[in-house]
């Protein structure tokens, strides 16, 4: 059903409880997609947001700009994750090359997962030092360790954003909406 003052609909068959039951079903999920990488953590506490909004039109509390600070959360997490790596690496020590392998592990681990967003990164960081940089085998090592430590950094930041957009999207619809 299409609320004309409101903009949005709501499904009014369903119930609250219905509603909730899969709003927190989907913070969970999300949640828990925020430490596993097989899982898309904050898409699903967006689309948490999205279900409980349709589900229960105007009267859900969720307002648009939750929208836009949960999907701005989401792209500035997504976007620290894809960094840290090379972050990490440049941080103990690592040249630009270790830097951009410890990128380039990452997106060449993503196909390998869970494992390989770990051990991309390490060794995209050791054989870019090794290879372009001529280091030797220790500093390659530690610059692909710090690629590790970054990776291992960025998985905290998603699970500390993941945790803000639940509490941001849970204060709307208790306490503003």
């Amino acid at each position: 059903m299409w609320d004309a003052i409101t903009g949005w609909g709501g499904w009014g068959e369903v119930g609250t409880g219905a509603a909730w039951l899969v709003t927190v079903c989907l913070v969970v999920t999300g949640l828990l997609g925020c430490v596993l990488p097989v899982l898309p953590g904050h898409l699903l506490i967006v689309l948490a947001a999205v279900s409980h909004r349709l589900l229960l039109g105007a009267r859900s509390g969720v307002e648009w700009w939750t929208f836009a600070v949960l999907v701005a959360l989401m792209a500035a997490a997504q976007a620290f994750e894809f960094f840290s790596g090379a972050a990490g690496s440049k941080w103990f020590g690592g040249s630009r090359w270790g830097a951009a392998g410890a990128v380039a592990g990452g997106l060449a681990g993503m196909f390998f997962m869970p494992f390989g967003l770990v051990v991309g990164p390490l060794a995209g960081a050791i054989l870019c030092e090794l290879l372009f940089a001529n280091k030797q085998v220790r500093p390659a090592t530690v610059s692909g360790v710090g690629s590790v430590v970054g990776v291992a950094a960025g998985m905290l930041v998603k699970l500390a954003v993941g945790v803000l957009m639940t509490l941001w999207l849970l204060l709307d619809i208790l306490l503003i909406g």
